[in-house]
């Protein structure tokens, strides 16, 4: 009533009931104790982090190992920190790495309030108490809800489509070039379009203005991901 009011409608608060209620919405008081999901991922972008799994098939001289690649991902500015790769993600290696997350001075979850994880057994009740005692809340999201831990997936599904995929990789150090040079040129060199298409974290030589015709490309990963960029 007040906010029509505010805009010269004067409208009774039976009328306001009533188109309430043909739309199925509850009244002001219960229906600010209900927050959607959307909301709620919207009103704390900027205290939220994504945590995730997943596997990569290695090559070693003993065949084809799995190793477990555990990684961060801060939803407001997109930026991922690889926190682990391991072949044996167990209790221990996790208590380490929650250790490392919540580090005062440099840890990947600095000024992060809240992550989502899924059900995964691997993050144990003493990995999530070890984040709770940095400050940091672990939200479980429920079973076969990828959806909910949207932005740490699609990342997933980015570094496997453009780079893992289409290497044969030797080694955990083969591994860990690819994502190195995967997440930074993520950062610096890849365009979103979850952010308005553009650089997240523009380096110094894509901010500066084309003077000529003349074009470069920077390659990694022998070429598989370039970046396109002008003169000085």
């Amino acid at each position: 009533m007040g906010a029509l009011a505010n805009l010269g409608h004067r409208v009774s608060d039976q009328t306001i009931g009533n188109i309430l209620r043909r739309h199925g919405l509850a009244p002001a008081p219960k229906r600010s104790q209900n927050t959607t999901w959307k909301e709620f991922i919207r009103s704390h972008m900027a205290v939220l982090a994504g945590i995730d799994f997943f596997t990569v098939e290695v090559l070693t001289w003993r065949g084809l190992v799995t190793y477990y690649v555990l990684f961060f991902i801060r939803l407001e500015s997109r930026r991922v920190s690889l926190a682990g790769i391991t072949r044996h993600p167990d209790e221990p290696w996790m208590q380490q790495m929650a250790r490392n997350a919540t580090d005062e001075g440099w840890g990947y979850l600095d000024q992060r309030r809240y992550v989502l994880h899924d059900r995964d057994t691997k993050f144990c009740a003493s990995f999530r108490t070890i984040l709770a005692a940095g400050g940091i809340k672990a939200i479980v999201l429920p079973a076969r809800s990828p959806n909910l831990n949207a932005y740490a997936e699609r990342w997933v599904l980015s570094a496997k489509q453009e780079c893992l995929s289409k290497l044969i990789l030797f080694g955990e150090g083969s591994l860990r070039r690819a994502l190195r040079e995967f997440i930074d040129h993520f950062h610096t060199e890849r365009n979103h379009q979850g952010k308005s298409n553009v650089l997240l974290f523009p380096s110094d030589v894509a901010t500066r203005r084309l003077h000529s015709r003349a074009v470069f490309c920077r390659e990694r990963l022998g070429g598989l991901l370039k970046y396109y960029y002008g003169a000085a």
